[in-house]
């Protein structure tokens, strides 16, 4: 336990890593620091969460955020982008066409989910698109740590990034394909046949030794990764032959 990151309401992984659950819907944001930069995953559903997380990232980290990386395209894992300006910004390959089309879908989906409508607008109208895709895999050196971004969907979303961090005890942020507060959700742009391979790639990432966390919830292992593959492969019928 480290009090520092717990008196701001974060969780330390490792050395290297760590993650605050956000209020209202429970999306995670993760945080690797390195010696000379430090990445940021997912940076919150609206212009002031991401300030404030940019702020509580940088005073924990003692570094300016560097990289963004987006894990999907949802309202709550993009649309707090803008406040992360001067960040090299990193998606799976395909999000940013996605993304500059669906401005006007994000804002009313944020609304219909309960954030204030101008808000809603405001971080629409400057989402921040990514500009280094990943369409296989990508390595972030952070000084210290290389940071393994990997594009394993579609699953639940047709675009679905994870990050791998290395060292003692690995870490893997899932984004949403793992979810450990709720059922994992397969809204319209989910490819469901496609969801156990995408969880099949994490644990190939991560192995059984590894802290997988979930875009919302607390931390899960290997064991809970690959019961929820298997609950997904018997709810959408995919079989493993």
């Amino acid at each position: 336990m480290d009090v520092r990151w717990e008196e701001a309401g974060w969780e330390r992984l490792t050395e290297r890593a760590g993650r605050r659950r956000l209020p209202v819907w429970d999306c995670t944001v993760g945080l690797v620091v390195g010696e000379d930069s430090a990445l940021l995953i997912d940076p919150g559903s609206s212009l002031r969460e991401g300030a404030q997380v940019r702020a509580e990232a940088e005073r924990l980290a003692g570094r300016r955020v560097t990289h963004l990386a987006f894990t999907h395209g949802h309202f709550d894992h993009v649309l707090g982008g803008a406040a992360f300006a001067g960040a090299e910004v990193y998606g799976p390959v395909g999000l940013d066409a996605l993304l500059s089309v669906s401005r006007d879908e994000l804002r009313a989906d944020a609304v219909r989910h309960g954030l204030a409508a101008s808000e809603a607008a405001e971080a629409a109208d400057l989402l921040v698109l990514p500009r280094h895709l990943v369409s296989g895999e990508w390595t972030l050196d952070l000084g210290g740590v290389q940071v393994l971004l990997a594009n394993v969907g579609p699953g639940h979303t047709r675009h679905d990034l994870a990050a791998f961090v290395p060292g003692a005890r690995e870490v893997v942020f899932c984004g949403d394909l793992v979810e450990e507060s709720g059922e994992p959700q397969a809204g319209p742009d989910a490819v469901p046949r496609q969801w156990p391979a995408a969880l099949d790639r994490l644990l190939s990432l991560g192995g059984d030794d590894a802290l997988y966390v979930p875009g919302h919830g607390a931390v899960v292992d290997a064991g809970f990764v690959r019961a929820q593959r298997d609950t997904l492969a018997a709810r959408f019928g995919v079989s493993d032959t």
